[in-house]
């Protein structure tokens, strides 16, 4: 499967932006799906995860409330929701996507969009 990352740009602290993840080659339901961003000088991390069916989902601690994954299999598309924002948000943010169904962690994820960079200023 190929992922297609979009939506990021540039956003003042408090608002709002939602990231797609366009998915082609294969069907996404077959897939969990995931988002992480990359700051700079930081390592990737974790932001949102979501299940194939979209019941189960999980969230990095920083951003729970505020942030929402989200899919819809029907449109091969998953987003991630972004409210709230704040300037320590800004990072390159990737989507990804894996079969097993478990594990949460950069290495678990086999498939990986080519990320879209979002700013949050001050």
């Amino acid at each position: 499967v190929q992922l297609q990352a979009s939506g990021g740009g540039l956003v003042q602290a408090g608002g709002s932006l939602r990231l797609s993840c366009a998915a082609s080659g294969r069907a996404i339901n077959m897939y969990y799906m995931g988002w992480f961003r990359q700051a700079p000088g930081k390592e990737r991390e974790f932001v949102a995860h979501i299940a194939r069916s979209g019941t189960a989902k999980y969230y990095a601690e920083s951003v729970k409330d505020r942030f929402t994954i989200s899919r819809d299999n029907a449109k091969n598309t998953g987003y991630l929701q972004m409210n709230a924002l704040k300037p320590e948000d800004t990072a390159v943010y990737y989507c990804a996507a894996k079969m097993a169904p478990r594990g949460l962690a950069t290495t678990e994820y086999d498939y990986w969009g080519q990320g879209t960079l979002v700013t949050v200023s001050s």
